[in-house]
């Protein structure tokens, strides 16, 4: 489970420290903003720079923003990041995108969202926006290395935190990845589960103990216990087999977001269950290392809150519309399940299946870049994956996930900062 920490920001540094650390990689040609509630962060913003220098363009996209930030109706102001290496050899940096940041100060402004502070921040300096003080802000600026050194940025860093690359380079925040190659006992496991219930996929007692299993991982997996190769080869070949089928797929992600009794609804209501005359498990729990009897799934509702007892459609979670706030304890636990779950490069329809669960759970918490490396790699793996196709065209769209709009839903990450 997530615990709440109070993080204290002192200085510009701080809160710039915070920002990748946040995200999970170092933004690049980009705008974050992020809203204040006194002198408590607020939700946090990334978008990409706007491609036309226009002022029809620039106002569009302040607009835009606008439209994004006012979600937070608890807000009172609001700090803006704007990440380039346009301007900086030749000295103009702020006279490149100040009528960018003016554009959008005046546009925040009509609804009472103060720009409280502005910065530039490129690959090697960065400075205030508004400063003209050439003493605490020397030309061209301060070297970037005293954000990366910031007292915030080292204690993130001592609690766990890690900054990935660039989306633009690889898929942001690596999780737990495997490398090299699977071990032949995972690929057995597949082989031999497949056999055994791929031909039950409409089986509502196969479902029930597939969930069953996969609760039994995502528990381990929000208490730190992750999988390992060696220790667990029997669970995570059973695993993968169930990533073959999109409805199995589909239930196991609806039940990480908002729990057992909307995947079981949901794939009644898409007529998945055909009786089979069979009541009788096609495989001993105790193979997968999981003690007899399989318990059934129990709702994975947060302890204290009652919006799980309320039926979602699979639609309404997949679009991020339903429940009002996701279990993102589980959801957190089931990305860094998958990335275990396949190695680095493979291809084929359980790496496909995989990293596009993964880019769908990074576009929910916000992070639309992070999704799209995810999901090109998905469609990499596996040409024609049809749920990847369907999460790039929402992508496409410039498509935000509501969660990721509201402040009282949005992922936070693993820690709040207070000023």
């Amino acid at each position: 489970m997530t615990t709440k920490r109070t993080l204290s920001i002192h200085q510009p540094e701080d809160i710039l420290g915070y920002i990748p650390h946040m995200l999970g990689y170092w933004p690049e040609d980009s705008l974050v903003a992020i809203t204040m509630q006194g002198k408590v962060l607020g939700a946090t913003l990334r978008v990409d720079l706007p491609s036309g220098t226009s002022r029809r363009a620039v106002a569009a996209f302040a607009e835009q923003v606008r439209s994004y930030l006012v979600a937070d109706e608890d807000a009172n102001g609001v700090v803006l990041a704007l990440y380039t290496d346009d301007g900086w050899t030749e000295g103009a940096v702020l006279e490149k995108n100040m009528p960018l940041l003016e554009a959008l100060r005046e546009c925040l402004d009509q609804v009472d969202l103060s720009v409280l502070d502005a910065w530039l921040v490129g690959s090697l300096y960065w400075r205030s926006a508004y400063c003209s003080d050439t003493t605490c802000c020397p030309f061209p600026g301060l070297p970037v290395q005293r954000i990366k050194d910031s007292r915030l940025s080292a204690e993130l860093v001592f609690r766990g935190s890690t900054i990935g690359p660039s989306p633009k380079n690889g898929l942001g925040k690596p999780l737990p990845a495997m490398s090299g190659a699977l071990n032949p006992k995972v690929l057995e496991s597949e082989a031999r589960f497949g056999e055994r219930i791929l031909g039950r996929w409409r089986s509502e007692l196969c479902l029930d103990a597939v969930l069953a299993v996969w609760q039994h991982v995502l528990t381990r997996a929000v208490n730190g216990d992750l999988l390992q190769q060696g220790n667990d080869a029997g669970l995570m070949g059973f695993l993968r087999t169930t990533l073959k089928v999109p409805a199995w797929r589909d239930a196991v992600l609806v039940m990480a977001a908002a729990g057992i009794e909307s995947a079981k609804s949901g794939a009644e209501a898409f007529g998945l269950f055909v009786e089979d005359g069979v009541d009788i498990l096609p495989f001993d729990p105790t193979e997968l290392g999981i003690a007899a009897p399989l318990a059934q799934p129990e709702s994975t509702q947060p302890s204290g809150s009652d919006w799980m007892t309320d039926i979602h459609t699979y639609g309404d979670v997949l679009l991020g519309m339903q429940p009002p706030v996701p279990s993102w304890a589980h959801l957190d636990a089931l990305q860094q399940v998958l990335a275990g779950l396949s190695i680095e490069g493979e291809s084929g329809v359980v790496a496909a299946a995989a990293l596009t669960l993964q880019g769908w759970i990074s576009w929910g918490k916000g992070s639309g870049s992070i999704a799209h490396a995810f999901l090109s790699r998905a469609e990499a793996a596996h040409p024609g994956y049809r749920l990847a196709e369907l999460m790039m065209d929402i992508l496409g769209q410039g498509n935000v996930c509501e969660w990721a709009r509201r402040p009282s839903s949005a992922w936070r990450g693993p820690k709040d900062a207070v000023l």
